[in-house]
């Protein structure tokens, strides 16, 4: 196996996830660390959400702790096959953790091939070897929007004071309008420093698509090829079409809000780097 890009968790109730509370939602802690998985593939390999690591190019120490761990090992003896998706909490935004949660590992997704695991077969199968993994918060059938917002209070998985980042909503026979397997996520109001940094968060996910980043990524490829020079211009590309495309939609919806539009653009291309390998 090889690295394999976690896909991108979408803020609920934008297109890529619109329905994904028709039916059985599994609600998880959402917390603030960094991306990481492992998975084997002639020994153990480990990686950011971007690319793989090693000793020489680790990322905050992730590698070279990985290595270390004989149950992480013992497990990949038994499950060769399977891949661990999860946060390597080290500190990011969220400083409230309790002091003995950092430098570890919590696994929130395994994957068979390009299968997602239940979080119940997937649970067993980690208890087995003591690995560490993000708890249930609740299972809730067809949950409406204020229900899942009631349920950030909830999650004080970790942290020592106050509640957490936010929660991650999956429904395992949830597909979106185009064929994807998504999850969804909802970020507690006060987590971010200023109400206007939320803001400009909320607008790029809700406007900067999966669908759009392809479409106009296509649309160079079909003009000219695709190589990575060619990034500059798809993020100028995409920040443009949400300006000119969204920018009145987001202003009505927000009812004339004050916009950091520097801020909208550093999020508007972090956004489309996250879908583009």
């Amino acid at each position: 196996m090889e690295f394999r890009k976690y896909q991108h968790v979408e803020r609920f109730g934008s297109e890529e996830t619109e329905g994904i509370n028709n039916g059985l939602c599994y609600v998880f802690p959402k917390i603030d660390g960094t991306n990481a998985q492992l998975w084997f593939n002639g020994g153990l390999r480990a990686g950011s959400r971007k690319r793989e690591l090693s000793e020489d190019s680790d990322n905050a120490g992730f590698y070279v702790w990985a290595q270390k761990q004989e149950n992480i090992l013992s497990f990949f003896q038994s499950y060769p096959h399977l891949r661990l998706y999860g946060e390597w909490l080290v500190p990011h935004s969220l400083r409230t953790y309790r002091d003995d949660a950092w430098n570890k590992f919590y696994v929130f997704d395994v994957m068979d091939d390009d299968i997602y695991l239940p979080y119940e077969e997937y649970k067993l199968i980690l208890e087995k070897f003591g690995i560490e993994y993000i708890p249930l918060l609740t299972k809730i059938e067809n949950p409406t929007y204020e229900e899942l917002v009631a349920l950030l209070d909830k999650n004080t998985y970790l942290v020592k004071e106050g509640v957490g980042e936010g929660i991650v909503i999956k429904n395992y026979a949830y597909r979106n309008k185009f064929g994807h397997v998504k999850w969804a996520k909802i970020i507690k109001g006060g987590f971010a420093n200023n109400s206007s940094e939320i803001l400009e968060k909320e607008i790029v996910d809700r406007y900067v698509t999966e669908s759009l980043v392809k479409k106009e990524k296509a649309k160079i490829e079909n003009e000219c090829g695709w190589n990575d020079k060619m990034m500059p211009r798809l993020l100028n590309t995409v920040y443009h079409c949400l300006i000119q495309e969204e920018g009145w939609n987001f202003i009505k919806k927000y009812k004339n809000p004050t916009i950091d539009f520097g801020k909208l653009n550093y999020y508007s291309n972090e956004k489309v780097k996250n879908y583009v390998e």
